[in-house]
């Protein structure tokens, strides 16, 4: 079989995580971001999908790469 490859997304922190919750610091952290102006290659599953969304103010995702 041949191998698939893997969706990537490309996602940039453009926000301070300075008094925001405990847990939206963690989801930085958890995204590999954690300065401002930081860029993450993660693939693209669902469960990055949702760690996304839930610090969208604070991210902004970058053109997938594939």
């Amino acid at each position: 079989m041949a191998k698939t490859a893997t969706k990537t997304l490309r996602v940039e922190q453009i926000g301070s995580p300075i008094r925001r919750e405990a847990s939206q610091r963690a989801t930085l952290i958890g995204l590999k971001l954690n300065k401002l102006h930081r860029v993450a290659e993660l693939e693209d599953t669902p469960s990055v999908r949702g760690m996304i969304n839930k610090v969208r103010h604070l991210v902004r995702v970058i053109d997938g790469a594939a």
